[in-house]
């Protein structure tokens, strides 16, 4: 167990609330910042940060590419970049702070540098397995729906495919958030945990009537037969259930929220094994979307539609994203005729 040097907790409470007040960070950056300090000081023993050399920055760097992860594996370049550039920029915040300006220099900070190699493969694009829309639709028909838990699930899968909601907004829905008549979803940020604290307004798009009306008949499920209310979960979580005599018997939808989105990653996982496929998460139906709609959205202003409906701020985002052609895709276009007039052909001067 390391040593616990008071003043360094202090420094980092001033910091995470630093982080938290004036830079506006998330919570969930909050926790990594924590954490890639508490390695930190693992890998000195404890020792204060006044006491900062050079030297740890570099023990540091060797300490996280001998680390393993839980499964035995090396840390990933990307976790080590990201470490290193965490701890960087909490000493660079103390280097300016009274009693340590003459002790911590920007130059001592610059020692926490990964090499340009391992940056260039921590931030490399890599491709992202996602599933083709065909790939989705059969793992969507062919799970089950006769318990009240089943049905939920299928729901899920089908409301992730008509808005490529993002896990935590999804975890955090309610009723009202839903509007049948208009085909929508309201993610207000108020509410709803979004990327980047955004209000986005979703239409569903039309991929495939059977989706839509298995996710309709679930809403009205929860309104008409379990008279839930408009504060109430769209996709309540799931608890141990009893019968009269205290026994258990199976489970049943409580009127709470999901705590963590480790059910919602589980449940479509589990749909796409089920159906023979690759375990697939629910943000790869982001990339089914995407490469969906980028046939079907060809002119200027249907993409920048379509774009704000996946949420993004800019269309290069979808477009970036739409352009992580496969390799054997990529030599298929090369080597074919000149495709017809489409959104990659439009926006291809950006980034030129």
């Amino acid at each position: 167990m390391r040593k616990r040097c008071d003043e360094n907790e202090r420094l980092k409470r001033h910091y995470l609330d630093w982080l938290t007040d004036a830079e506006g960070l998330s919570v969930q950056s909050i926790d990594k910042v924590a954490a890639a300090l508490t390695r930190f000081e693992e890998s000195t023993g404890g020792k204060p940060f006044r006491a900062f050399h050079i030297d740890q920055a570099k023990a540091f760097k060797r300490t996280l590419a001998k680390a393993k992860t839980m499964n035995g594996r090396p840390l990933a370049t990307g976790t080590i970049s990201a470490t290193v550039r965490a701890v960087k920029a909490f000493f660079l915040w103390l280097s300016q702070r009274p009693g340590f300006r003459s002790r911590i220099s920007a130059a001592d900070c610059a020692y926490f540098n990964l090499s340009a190699r391992d940056e260039a493969v921590a931030h490399a694009r890599r491709e992202t397995p996602f599933p083709s829309m065909a790939q989705a639709l059969r793992a969507f028909r062919l799970m089950p729906a006769e318990t009240e838990t089943e049905r939920r699930n299928k729901a899920l899968f089908a409301f992730l495919l008509l808005t490529s909601a993002r896990v935590s907004a999804v975890a955090s829905l309610k009723l009202r958030h839903i509007d049948l008549a208009e085909g929508q979803v309201f993610q207000d940020a108020r509410e709803v945990h979004t990327k980047a604290s955004k209000t986005i307004y979703t239409t569903f798009f039309p991929v495939d009537d059977e989706v839509r009306a298995c996710f309709e008949g679930w809403v009205a499920y929860l309104r008409d037969v379990r008279l839930f209310g408009p504060s109430d979960p769209l996709f309540p979580k799931s608890v141990a259930g009893f019968d009269r005599a205290g026994a258990a018997a199976g489970t049943r939808l409580a009127r709470a929220h999901w705590k963590t989105t480790a059910p919602i990653r589980a449940i479509i996982g589990e749909a796409f094994e089920a159906a023979g496929l690759p375990r697939f998460g629910p943000h790869s139906f982001r990339k089914t979307l995407e490469q969906w709609g980028a046939t079907r959205y060809v002119t200027p202003e249907a993409f920048k539609a379509f774009s704000q409906n996946l949420g993004h701020d800019s269309v290069l985002t979808t477009f970036t994203s739409y352009g992580q052609v496969a390799r054997a895709r990529q030599a298929e276009i090369i080597k074919g005729p000149p495709a017809p007039d489409g959104p990659a052909r439009r926006y291809s001067s950006v980034g030129d």
